[in-house]
């Protein structure tokens, strides 16, 4: 079994730009689905399927069903690595996200509480668990493969690749429901216009599907799959042989994972629930706050390449920690606090979640590195992302915003811990 660099075989090298834009594309595309319903969370579930109840406890409720897809997102890891050791990865590629793409324009057509019940909320959260399920599914070992076959010397640069996809699918995503809010009246927008960035994402899921499918079905890359550095295994051997270490690489990320969410849906919901500020306005501020975060995590791939993935997710942690105790005040300090607290935030998750992929993936046996992958990544956003919302309004609402400031600063405490147990090996292969 030959494990070198499938990358010097001549014909049909792997081609780390081409295997880039491969990741980019379907990152890319999962986060905008992500934003998209986080975004609607805020502003139309709480009105259309929460009605019976005041804003703050509908957008409570509309969070609670938010977190369901991470809590699923394991369950289709394990439905799809079996699809995946039966079929293949393009027969598990079209069916996952043919369920994304399903369950997404479902949610396109949802009506409302006053339409029919209650059943408009169980068809939410049947959705919801849906999309989690096929996000489980989606996984195509791209950014391992990428990782894999990625100059020596360029680790840092190329790790941050995947990681493009979420503020790229932020820009989209809030400019979409800005344009759409700010053109429509309040009728219209609550009747239809919200529903059309739903239709989009399954448009773009479509496209990102050919995309993905052009190299994870071509007979290179599969052979490159099928070198068994990246190939499914069954979960719970998967889980027996690497727990500790799946268990370690979900928790070394927590840091960004929660600041992903304090700096995009849970500052919207503040500023929509608690402030006089249009939400269109701070789409807005969103957006610039996310080409802000474009170009921190281009930058934290040169710094990782100078001074090591280590010593920059050790750094943008204790940074984390710092802008913790002073940044979510900066929500009620007017228009110009909440952008001072957006541009510093996306300048650290940019740094920090830069370098968060795969952080801990070279601990891995080749045997089970795919696998591995695969369910760090489900625990890792099911224990760092799926309920912050949800964590950070309950805690702001009851005790202020210094107590979301605390939630955040407990997942960079957590994610040093983690960085320490590890010992961060990976951070340097």
């Amino acid at each position: 079994m030959a494990h070198g660099n499938p990358t010097a075989s001549g014909h049909g090298q792997a081609k780390p730009g081409e295997i880039a834009i491969g990741v980019i594309i379907g990152r890319t595309s999962e986060f905008f689905d992500f934003f998209v319903y986080a975004i609607a969370s805020v502003i139309v579930f709480p009105k259309l399927v929460f009605p019976f109840v005041n804003e703050l406890t509908g957008t409570l409720y509309s969070f609670g069903i938010f977190a369901l897809a991470f809590a699923a997102r394991p369950l289709g890891t394990v439905i799809f690595m079996a699809v995946d050791r039966r079929h293949g990865k393009g027969a598990k590629l079209v069916i996952a996200l043919f369920l994304l793409g399903t369950a997404t324009v479902a949610i396109a057509f949802l009506p409302g509480y006053d339409t029919i019940g209650v059943a408009a909320i169980w068809l939410l959260a049947a959705t919801r668990l849906a999309q989690g399920i096929a996000w489980g599914g989606a996984w195509d070992g791209l950014p391992s493969l990428l990782a894999m076959n990625s100059p020596a010397g360029h680790r840092g640069w190329y790790a941050m690749v995947p990681q493009l996809g979420a503020p790229l699918g932020l820009i989209v995503a809030s400019a979409l429901f800005a344009f759409f809010a700010g053109n429509l009246s309040a009728d219209d927008f609550f009747d239809w216009g919200w529903r059309y960035p739903f239709f989009v994402a399954f448009a773009i899921n479509v496209v990102a599907l050919f995309a993905r499918l052009r190299i994870v079905a071509t007979e290179e890359y599969s052979e490159l799959f099928e070198s068994r550095d990246l190939q499914p295994t069954r979960v719970g051997e998967t889980v027996k042989e690497e727990g500790r270490h799946i268990l370690l690489g979900a928790f070394a990320p927590l840091a960004s994972f929660a600041l992903f969410h304090m700096v995009t849906v849970f500052p919207l919901s503040w500023v929509f629930l608690f402030t006089k500020e249009s939400p269109v306005r701070f789409l807005i501020i969103e957006m610039i706050g996310a080409m802000v975060g474009v170009a921190a995590i281009v930058a934290s791939g040169m710094i990782a390449d100078r001074v090591g993935r280590k010593p920059l997710l050790i750094g943008s942690a204790i940074a984390i920690a710092v802008y913790s105790g002073f940044a979510p005040q900066l929500l009620d300090a007017g228009p110009i606090g909440e952008s001072v607290y957006m541009v510093l935030g996306f300048i650290l998750l940019g740094l920090s979640f830069g370098q968060s992929s795969g952080a801990i993936a070279s601990s891995f046996a080749q045997t089970y590195r795919y696998t591995a992958s695969a369910l760090t990544s489900d625990f890792a956003w099911l224990f760092g992302a799926g309920f912050a919302p949800l964590a950070a309004l309950l805690l702001a609402t009851h005790f202020g915003l210094l107590s979301a400031g605390g939630y955040l600063l407990s997942g960079a405490v957590w994610t040093l811990l983690a960085l320490w147990l590890s010992g961060l090996r990976e951070a340097e292969s």
